[in-house]
């Protein structure tokens, strides 16, 4: 007999009281059928026995007695539809990967735990005498999971509840006693929670060097872009320097060209001049020529006696064998060349210096003067742009920033990477220290400025003496006296370099330098000396040339 399901709907088997499969059908009189206690209670409500579905009223209460065919009907079809429904259970606890009941014959509920010496996963419902009688909640519980006989000991049949150190291995109470007999054991939840902070500082150590290598990565592209630049900008200083040069050797050729044209010029003319003089001589020559060739024709004895003795006297005449008309230009070519050389090597070295001022003065900062670190000598501007010393020692703070002895001062900023720089306007003045200094530099007392201990400096003093601080100190021979000097500093490349700003011209500079705390740029107007010294330093704002 084919499955009530493979013609009949679901509809046909509901009851119309319940509202589900029937349980026990009855058919009233009217042929309507109905669960035996549904239709049974709503007589016991209504007391009329009244058909829910058609109203049709009975004189007296049936007997009700159960339809089999129904009954038998409904029963397939509550199989086939559990069978249905146990399937999909299934099917959703696979997908979902949920652990099921070993216990469900039918309907497979979700397992709530899994016992170890059971191997066997149970739901709320077959859970409950693990949780009542007391010879099973002695068994191990845990959360419900499938393969239980992987948590066994393959050999002894007993629960995996340890881990032998020793091996690195889990292993069962006997295995302790017999095969790792005298190894060090402890409980798996001990090892896991090692294992799991082990793990976790593992993660901790790989997100780690992930971030470092994102931020190596940040850091190669952020070079890569700052030397894109750095090349667009030398492109154009290297056109910039080259087409001046181009130009400068232009100039000078036309002027070679020039001077070997005047010279060329001047050996025509003195060549025409020796010419004209020959050629007056020859005729000169000639003239007389006649006079002795027409006088050795005469046979005339006394006629040639008188006549020779009146003859006119040789025309003077100059000696020409070490005259030479000059047209090597040898000699000129290389005077010009040499001086071509000179040129070249003047202007290279302005351009280049020109070029670089350009360059570092793109890395400008806005510095101000820190008046916590000022000397009692000094007086700063509300601003923070200008210090000027003074014979009165000033009422302030003794703190342990502050220059107690040395007329100096730091500015506010600090640099502990990186290129920045700053100028600082010296005009009038006849002594100034200028630079930058370490953070941990001495403040009290008398200072030696040397990078030893922690100055990068240049000073001017009497007027025209300039010397790097460099310990020991170099001599400056400056061609021009700086009105205003700029301080460049390259923090990754160890160097400090000072300019000659209205000049486009490099002071000097401190190469190699090894920087291990923040730089601030350091001031020294010096003592006033009675007036001659009396201007101030003034910080100006980095303006290129």
């Amino acid at each position: 007999m084919l499955a009530a399901s493979s013609f009949l709907s679901e509809d046909q088997f509901l009851c119309s009281i319940c509202l589900d499969v029937f349980t026990y059908p009855v058919t009233i009189p009217c042929g309507h059928n109905f669960c035996k206690t549904c239709i049974t209670e709503h007589w016991n409500i209504n007391l009329q026995c009244q058909c829910p579905v058609c109203k049709d009223v009975s004189d007296k209460r049936p007997e009700l007695r159960v339809n089999t065919f129904i009954s038998e009907m409904a029963a397939q079809f509550r199989q086939s539809a559990v069978r249905k429904t146990s399937s999909f259970s299934e099917q959703q606890c696979t997908n979902t990967g949920e652990v099921l009941c070993d216990v469900c014959t039918e309907t497979k509920l979700k397992a709530v735990k899994s016992c170890l010496v059971c191997l066997t996963s149970y739901c709320e419902t077959h859970l409950e005498p693990h949780q009542r009688i007391p010879g099973l909640k002695r068994h191990k519980l845990i959360d419900p999971v499938e393969n239980l006989e992987d948590r066994m000991c393959k050999k002894h049949d007993r629960p995996l509840e340890l881990f032998c150190k020793t091996d690195q291995m889990c292993v069962c109470q006997f295995c302790t006693e017999l095969d790792h007999k005298s190894h060090v054991f402890v409980h798996l939840i001990e090892e896991y929670e090692g294992k799991k902070v082990e793990l976790g500082k593992t993660e901790a150590g790989i997100q780690h060097m992930i971030q470092n290598r994102r931020l190596k990565i940040q850091q190669i592209k952020q070079s890569v872009k700052f030397s894109k630049e750095d090349a667009d900008r030398e492109t154009a200083a290297s056109v910039q320097v080259f087409t001046a040069l181009i130009q400068s050797v232009e100039r000078n050729l036309a002027q070679l060209i020039d001077m070997i044209e005047e010279k060329q010029k001047t050996t025509e003319k003195q060549a025409e001049g020796f010419v004209k003089e020959l050629e007056e001589e020859i005729s000169e020559l000639m003239k007389r020529n006649a006079e002795v060739e027409q006088l050795s024709r005469t046979e005339d004895h006394l006629q040639f006696l008188q006549s020779f003795s009146s003859l006119n006297p040789a025309p003077p005449t100059k000696d020409w064998t070490e005259v030479r008309v000059q047209s090597s230009y040898e000699e000129t070519v290389r005077r010009a060349v040499a001086q071509l050389e000179e040129t070249l090597d003047i202007e290279v070295k302005k351009l280049c210096t020109n070029v670089e001022l350009k360059r570092v003065q793109q890395y400008a900062v806005d510095v101000t003067l820190d008046s916590d670190t000022a000397s009692p000598y000094l007086i700063l501007s509300d601003d923070g742009k200008q210090v000027i010393c003074s014979d009165i020692h000033m009422n302030v703070p003794d703190n342990p920033q502050r220059f107690s002895v040395c007329n100096a001062v730091l500015g506010k900023q600090s640099f502990s990477s990186g290129r920045f720089y700053y100028e600082v306007q010296v005009k009038g003045k006849t002594e100034w220290d200028l630079g930058v200094a370490s953070e941990s530099i001495i403040r009290k007392g008398k200072i030696r400025l040397s990078p030893n201990n922690g100055f990068w400096t240049v000073w001017l003093r009497n007027g025209n003496e300039y010397k790097a601080l460099a310990g020991p100190g170099v001599s400056l021979s400056l061609k021009s006296k700086p009105q205003k000097v700029g301080v460049f500093v390259d923090h990754e490349e160890g160097l400090v370099s000072f300019y000659d700003v209205d000049a486009a011209a490099l002071i000097y500079s401190f190469t190699d330098c090894n920087f291990t705390e923040k730089l601030y740029p350091y001031f020294s107007p010096c003592s006033i000396h009675g007036g001659i010294n009396a201007a101030p330093l003034t910080l100006t704002c980095a303006t290129q040339i």
